[in-house]
């Protein structure tokens, strides 16, 4: 940890920032059951939460050059834990792209909206961010860089736009194209993964697809059903009708092949596979269907000529998507990623930054620990083998490594009840203004009446 926190001491004008920077780091990864302006004030010792709302709001100091400093230190650490575990040969490296929520109240916090929201699995009120994750196959990742998405409205309209925090000059990107400013940005720290992933939202984007192949960017990324492809013949074709075309019924059977989209904390997933060739011969359709329901999922496909180009590569990449949704439960659940009570456009982002910071460090260790704190047993050959004796130990995982190096700040013994008194005191406070409010709108109702 203190080799991040160090590196990210240029990012700040002055010391004061960069100290409570360092307490709100060390107060995420602790074991406090929520993460907000109040107790994180309380965890790392301050009288008030002036300090920490003064860090996420106020303070000078450079959130975006931090996260450079953060997607260095993660980038190099999985890849040295690569090399030491003699895991780079062979082995992928890829950029997941995919967006989160957080739910929200009311309608001050910068990007707000009624929307569907992932987390919740409905539309509610709430905020999205579009993530980058970076994977190494075999070894471990990171949250390495985000954009969150804000409404065209939001920034039309002065007033509320001045009111959520939004810079001067912002325009409005679709996540399409927040996917690409944060690739832009990962390339000039120079990561080039071997294939960028995605879903829906980001295959269907053109301008992210040819943004990768103006850049020799081999990707992997989802598409719906109703997506065209023009096959060599000329023939334009949705995905759905080329699968119904080329790959069902019994003639069509061998086209199918059954391999491992890569091992979960279950075992290998195990699906069917095939692949369409279109007119282009660098891009080709992947289609994966579920063994047991049958379900199809499609993936248009782009590799550089000069680049390797098998079916089994390609569903090696597809198969590596799914880290940076274990990323977004590994920061909420455990890291706070979506507890900040910030409203501020400004303030969110330095929350996520924090909490990225956070995660690495775990996400790094976790790596360069894998191979000396793994000690499970074989894995079984047959469905009939009686169980080991002793099924050894998983390696240590981000949640487990952020419990070992939780800090337990030190706190005087009337430090407690401080807090309980500030808490009251500013309740009080609070209700007697909203009463005073009230007090108002009541005669407002006598008058109308």
């Amino acid at each position: 940890m203190g080799e991040l926190l160090e590196g990210l001491r240029w990012c700040f004008r002055r010391i004061e920032p960069f100290v409570q920077a360092r307490k709100y780091v060390r107060a995420v990864m602790s074991e406090m059951p929520k993460r907000n302006g109040w107790t994180v004030a309380q965890h790392v010792g301050d009288r008030t939460p002036d300090r920490t709302q003064r860090l996420l709001n106020r303070a000078c100091w450079d959130e975006g050059a931090a996260m450079t400093e953060i997607r260095r230190f993660a980038v190099s650490g999985l890849e040295e834990a690569a090399r030491k575990g003699g895991r780079r040969r062979g082995k992928l490296v890829i950029g997941a792209l995919d967006e989160t929520g957080q739910q929200k109240k009311g309608e001050s916090t910068a990007g707000v909206k009624r929307q569907h929201m992932g987390c919740a699995g409905r539309v509610e009120n709430g905020i999205n961010t579009v993530h980058l994750s970076y994977v190494r196959e075999g070894t471990g990742h990171a949250l390495i860089g985000f954009r969150q998405w804000i409404p065209g409205e939001h920034i039309t309209d002065p007033v509320r736009s001045r009111h959520m925090g939004l810079p001067a000059g912002l325009t409005f990107r679709t996540k399409g194209q927040l996917a690409i400013d944060i690739c832009t940005t990962a390339a000039s720290d120079g990561i080039r993964p071997d294939f960028y992933c995605g879903d829906e939202v980001y295959g269907n984007c053109t301008e992210l697809r040819e943004h990768f192949e103006a850049g020799q960017q081999a990707y992997v990324l989802r598409v719906q059903k109703n997506f065209w492809i023009t096959l060599p013949s000329g023939l334009v074709l949705s995905c759905a009708q080329a699968t119904k075309t080329f790959l069902q019924g019994l003639k069509h059977k061998r086209r199918w092949e059954i391999r491992s989209a890569g091992k979960g904390s279950k075992g290998d997933r195990w699906y069917a596979w095939a692949w369409i060739s279109t007119a282009s011969p660098r891009h080709y359709l992947l289609i994966r269907k579920h063994l047991r329901t049958g379900e199809l999922a499609f993936h248009y496909c782009f590799v550089p000529e000069g680049q390797l180009l098998t079916k089994a590569r390609l569903i090696r990449a597809a198969g590596l998507r799914w880290p940076v949704e274990e990323g977004f439960e590994f920061g909420k659940d455990y890291f706070g990623l979506d507890q900040s009570q910030a409203r501020l456009y400004t303030a969110i982002a330095r929350h996520t930054v924090l909490v990225c910071a956070a995660l690495a460090v775990c996400a790094v260790t976790a790596a360069l620990l894998r191979d000396r704190t793994d000690s499970q047993a074989p894995e079984p050959a047959h469905p009939d083998q009686p169980p080991p004796t002793d099924p050894g130990l998983i390696p240590l995982t981000i949640p487990e490594i952020k419990h070992l190096i939780a800090n337990t700040t030190p706190q005087p013994p009337e430090h407690k009840t401080h807090w309980v008194n500030w808490r009251r005191k500013h309740q009080a406070r609070s209700r007697w203004f909203h009463k005073r409010t009230r007090l108002a709108r009541n005669i407002d109702i006598t008058q109308v009446s």
